[in-house]
């Protein structure tokens, strides 16, 4: 069964929307499950640092979803000049709190705190973001398994399974190489037998590269970085970037703009997911479900 909103020039644009609704109903009903049997429901704790708008916006979206489903959330925030120990010690809170199974750093964070040791201080069973080395790790290698996968790349990939999309065999480019999505949508495609190719800053001919791909997944964070051009007829486009462009009509006063060139790739690829409404709401019931998966471990409910 394929999710779309429409067709239009021939491609199937997925809604990513509809989907995540799909896996939000089947969370509630889990949820609620175990509500019945424990009389305990999946919590999940959010640490925010700084007052940077998107973050914020993401933190609430995060926390109306876990609303939805029946998730406890909490959130602390802490300023923009905050010390490295107070959000260590935030994340040291939740990591005792039995009533949290799940804990994320919200990225990115201010310039003068190690991501990397903020990142380290979650524990492994409740790193529902999939950050921690050992998650990491383990998806790279072959035969072991992650805790978690990170959300947005384990939503794209859900995407492409849920659109019957081919994987195995197939020649796909992720654009982009970042520790958040774009190296492990790399490993993902890989796990899925795809022979991958990443393209980064220092690609030559990156244009060219992409141009042979079957499946192009971009997260660079360039708006209308991906052209018309840059896309095999057929191919399917998975547009992960989401940069906020001012935009006075807007009700916000900005609008979210992808990698990929909507307008001029629609009219080329076979499948393509539109920005926003395609990755954006399947990477929070990523998150849920990841949340749901530490509490039924940490609560050994099956």
């Amino acid at each position: 069964r394929i999710f779309q909103k429409y067709i239009k020039d021939n491609a199937v644009v997925l809604d990513g929307k509809l989907i995540s609704m799909e896996i939000k109903s089947k969370i509630a009903d889990e949820v609620r499950r175990m509500k019945r049997c424990l009389e305990k429901v999946p919590g999940l704790a959010v640490v925010l640092v700084g007052e940077r708008r998107e973050s914020q916006i993401y933190v609430r979206n995060k926390v109306m979803a876990c609303e939805e489903v029946g998730i406890k959330s909490m959130v602390t925030e802490l300023s923009t000049d905050c010390a490295e120990a107070e959000v260590h010690d935030a994340v040291m809170q939740y990591n005792k709190d039995p009533s949290i199974h799940g804990v994320l750093v919200q990225l990115p964070l201010p310039q003068h705190l190690d991501e990397a040791k903020v990142l380290d201080a979650v524990w492994l069973e409740k790193d529902v973001d999939g950050f921690h080395p050992l998650n990491m790790g383990n998806l790279a290698i072959t035969g072991r398994e992650p805790l978690f996968t990170p959300c947005t790349p384990k939503g794209c990939i859900e995407l492409l399974l849920r659109a019957g999309v081919e994987i195995t065999g197939k020649k796909a480019v992720v654009i982009g190489r970042s520790n958040i999505v774009g190296l492990p949508t790399s490993l993902l495609l890989q796990r899925h037998h795809a022979t991958v190719t990443v393209v980064h800053a220092f690609t030559e001919n990156s244009k060219q590269v992409t141009c042979e791909a079957d499946i192009v997944v971009a997260a660079a964070g360039l708006p209308n970085l991906v052209r018309g051009d840059w896309i095999k007829p057929g191919a399917v486009v998975i547009d992960i970037g989401t940069t906020p462009v001012e935009d006075p009509s807007c009700e916000d006063g900005y609008r979210l703009v992808g990698d990929v060139c909507y307008e001029e790739a629609v009219s080329v690829a076979s499948i393509i997911t539109p920005v926003p409404g395609g990755v954006g709401p399947m990477t929070v019931a990523m998150l849920l479900l990841n949340t749901l998966d530490a509490a039924k471990r940490i609560l050994n409910f099956a």
